[in-house]
């Protein structure tokens, strides 16, 4: 299997303030990794390096099919009252700049994208009348659209209650499954890492951890690390997963 993300040595400082200090680990292709840690510890800013927007002090960073990967942000730039369509937002993730007429052939690989994800009933609401689930979802849809081989979420299920989450790994892993993918992802949800996720990121400034999913998510490590205890989620119950 070829290696999709090899990161080594990696170090990011803002002035003063280390965000990333020699961080080291690769990603296979096809893999899906969960990146966890506590706020600060610098999950978004190695996102940010692993796109090309944040510059490095030293390390090398190498990821494969950059040219085609569908990314989600932490913080969605687009303002709620912006008077636009849901559809429009996900066109905008194919064409690469914002629809300002119609172009029939964007807009039906936008409905599928959306179809995918379960918000293609939402294509012609404006996106101020969604719900913060609904809103994840068509942010997904934009990032499918382009059918990427690598997808970079930052916790892409923020605002979204449990079962919302759920569904929404469960909509990843289709995705990796049918195309092939690999998923990097930052999330708080630790019960929906352990349980879906195939490798995990302990991250901490350093990289605490890295490997195996059940290996890595040791309740003590995680103790010491968030000085409390997570959740367990039934509705990650694989037995409650239906391809």
């Amino acid at each position: 299997m070829s290696v999709a993300i090899s990161v080594e040595g990696l170090t990011v400082r803002f002035g003063d303030v280390t965000a990333l200090d020699n961080v080291g680990f690769s990603v296979e292709a096809g893999e899906f990794v969960a990146i966890i840690g506590p706020n600060g510890a610098g999950k978004s800013t190695l996102l940010d390096v692993l796109l090309g927007v944040q510059k490095m002090e030293s390390g090398t960073v190498k990821v494969e099919g950059l040219d085609k990967v569908g990314y989600i942000p932490q913080r969605k730039d687009l303002d709620k009252r912006f008077p636009a369509k849901a559809i429009e937002l996900v066109v905008c993730g194919a064409m690469g700049f914002w629809p300002l007429v119609k172009r029939k052939g964007f807009e039906e690989r936008a409905l599928r994208a959306m179809k995918r994800v379960g918000v293609d009933h939402c294509a012609e609401q404006q996106i101020s009348t969604l719900s913060g689930g609904e809103l994840q979802r068509v942010y997904l849809a934009k990032s499918l659209v382009r059918d990427p081989s690598l997808l970079i979420l930052d916790e892409p299920a923020a605002g979204m209650d449990l079962a919302g989450e759920a569904d929404m790994y469960h909509l990843l892993l289709d995705y990796q499954k049918d195309y092939g993918a690999t998923v990097v992802m930052i999330t708080h949800d630790w019960e929906g890492a352990r349980v879906h996720a195939d490798k995990v990121l302990l991250l901490n400034k350093k990289v605490i951890a890295f490997g195996d999913a059940k290996d890595v998510m040791d309740e003590a490590r995680l103790l010491h690390l968030f000085h409390h205890r997570g959740h367990v989620g039934e509705s990650h119950d694989k037995e409650h997963y239906h391809d």
